[in-house]
């Protein structure tokens, strides 16, 4: 099978991508790939480094008020189209798959007029623009949350999940443990704001530092690259516990989540997508400042399923936090029972739906 993926811009779009990218391959030892991206994007660094063959077309994304700049996009757009169909009738996909941002618009759009089969992978609960507008071209739409099915044509949509949850499943939780410095037999809380940190959370953290030294339980605390030296200036003054270990990034996120017991964080899907595959309860705080407040709704369909606790960041500050720990972490029958509901939340099979339903379009279209 002869497979091109398209998405990029952030993690949740890409991450996604490079989880179906290495199910393909383990299931199929002659697949090929292609993955098209944007030059500057985030998708730009991290593909290459995996190995994956990756070109690019420029393109950018539509502004949400009427500005001039949106005519230039326009042009983009259709450059960007007429760019990947020449890729596309080189490369000679079997199908072609979008996982989000505004370079997966020309790249599947261009996929649809080639009459090449043709899926989209949205990640949230809420849709953004350019999943909306390649609706109506695509094929099939594979979501995660049951939420999102109202928005696209009923008989094109599948739950699959997303194919992160796949990639956490079998992790070692004691050398997750161990290789973050966390003792093997505390309870553990994991905070982190995604991968650049939230400063909200980290004000909320430093402030709690003295009381959180005095819990029965322990505390890995990452507090994002760009916010680590300002976090640890703060902490000299504070003094940092003994059972608070704090770091910048940790590079073996699903092995360590393995052996984390509640996970405060943002609410954006990867994070969702793994921790309801491994059945761990947790605090969510979304970011107000995304897109059609999708965070939040996020949040609210793990909440709203007594998995979670949503903790709005309005509301979010020391004392809030600590609370909302203590309530879930020292509580050994609300722990249980907020497991099982995120285990039933979860699909840890997501990259192997995902992948067989790309098999059932290319068998049809073959036919």
């Amino acid at each position: 099978m002869r497979i091109v993926i398209s998405g990029g811009g952030t993690g949740g779009h890409i991450y996604p991508a490079l989880a179906l990218i290495r199910e393909v391959q383990k299931v199929s030892k002659d697949a090929e790939v292609l993955y098209i991206g944007t030059k500057n994007g985030l998708e730009s660094k991290i593909v290459p480094r995996e190995n994956i063959p990756f070109k690019s077309i420029h393109i950018t994304g539509f502004k949400r008020k009427l500005s001039f700049e949106n005519i230039k996009t326009i042009f983009r757009f259709l450059k960007g189209a007429k760019d990947s169909k020449r890729l596309l009738k080189e490369f000679k996909p079997d199908i072609v798959i979008g996982t989000g941002g505004y370079v997966c618009g020309p790249v599947v759009y261009a996929a649809a007029k080639l009459h090449i089969p043709t899926i989209i992978h949205e990640q949230n609960s809420v849709p953004g623009l350019t999943n909306k507008f390649l609706s109506r071209y695509v094929q099939k739409i594979a979501v995660c949350f049951e939420e999102a099915k109202d928005y696209f044509p009923a008989d094109k949509v599948v739950f699959t999940g997303n194919p992160r949850a796949s990639e956490v499943i079998g992790k070692d939780g004691i050398r997750g443990r161990l290789s973050a410095g966390l003792s093997t037999t505390l309870p553990a809380v994991l905070i982190f704001g995604g991968s650049r940190g939230a400063r909200p959370i980290n004000e909320a953290v430093v402030k709690s530092l003295s009381e959180l030294g005095g819990k029965p339980y322990q505390v890995l605390y990452i507090t994002g690259d760009v916010h680590f030296e300002a976090v640890k200036k703060e902490v000299e003054l504070v003094g940092n516990p003994g059972n608070v270990v704090i770091k910048p990034f940790v590079h073996n996120m699903p092995e360590v989540l393995a052996g984390i017991d509640l996970v405060v964080s943002r609410a954006g899907a990867t994070t969702l997508a793994e921790i309801t595959s491994l059945g761990i309860p947790s605090i969510l705080v979304p970011s107000p400042y995304v897109t059609n407040n999708h965070q939040e709704k996020n949040a609210r369909s793990l909440s709203d399923n007594g998995a979670a606790e949503l903790l709005l960041e309005k509301d979010l500050n020391n004392k809030s936090l600590v609370q909302s720990i203590d309530r879930i972490l020292l509580n050994n029958e609300n722990l249980k029972v907020m497991k099982m509901k995120a285990k039933k939340l979860g699909v840890p099979d997501s990259a192997q739906r995902l992948y067989e339903l790309m098999k059932q379009l290319v068998n049809l279209n073959q036919k």
